[in-house]
């Protein structure tokens, strides 16, 4: 038997691109659950009618979707040990991202005893206007200062990412909106887990960004992505 590897997609208002992204999740995903974060579309039906399991969470945020999802993940493995997931791996619901590299980023889990493993968004790799300036900006600021401050070996913030279930749960999540993904970063360096990046393209997505495509969320995420990166150089 394989390893069980569950697949968060947090998901606002994806009802034009859940569909493509579950439907080309590789078969070595043990269970995909879809976290609807107050959409007023058809996103929900369209999950469901692609095999997800999809939960609600009211609360609107990145973090609050990935955190409902994990909840009910340990509530369920204290009724049904059996059913504890190795691996999570986290995935955006916009198609950007292509689901069938998530065998290449669970194998350094499984093979070569990495705990994290992040889907950098290599420019090589990418479609042209995938990202804006200020992504790319913000991803450059955020990388370099995690190298020069706590000699981390980051090139990218990106979401699709897969780590070790156990040692995401040791780090006690605490962001809830757009500084998930740093403060995971910055936690796996506290705790000296065993990380790498594993080069992904990336596409135009389908739809309206939530972070990118507005102004104050573009700046709502830089001050999350700067706060993180001076919080843990305080406490470090």
């Amino acid at each position: 038997m394989g390893a069980k590897i569950t697949v968060i997609i947090p998901a606002i208002n994806e009802a034009e691109a859940i569909g493509y992204v579950l439907d080309e999740i590789p078969k070595s995903a043990s269970e995909v659950i879809v976290v609807d974060n107050g959409s007023n579309d058809n996103t929900v039906a369209v999950a469901k009618n692609h095999g997800a399991l999809v939960l609600n969470e009211s609360r609107r945020g990145y973090g609050y979707a990935c955190m409902h999802a994990l909840e009910y993940i340990k509530s369920r493995a204290l009724k049904h040990p059996e059913q504890t997931p190795q691996i999570i791996v986290f995935l955006d619901g916009d198609y950007s991202d292509y689901p069938k590299y998530l065998d290449a980023l669970t194998a350094p889990i499984l093979e070569k005893n990495m705990d994290l493993v992040i889907g950098a968004r290599a420019p090589e790799l990418m479609e042209a206007r995938a990202m804006t300036l200020p992504q790319r900006f913000g991803n450059w600021l955020a990388t370099w200062l995690m190298h020069h401050l706590f000699g981390a070996r980051y090139t990218d913030l990106g979401p699709f990412r897969a780590i070790r279930y156990d040692k995401l749960m040791a780090m006690n999540m605490s962001d809830m909106t757009y500084g998930w993904t740093i403060e995971m970063q910055l936690k796996a360096l506290s705790m000296n887990l065993n990380y790498m990046e594993i080069k992904v393209p990336y596409r135009n997505r389908i739809g309206v960004s939530k972070v990118s495509g507005t102004v104050k969320g573009v700046i709502f995420a830089g001050v999350k992505i700067i706060g993180w990166i001076a919080k843990h150089a305080v406490f470090k």
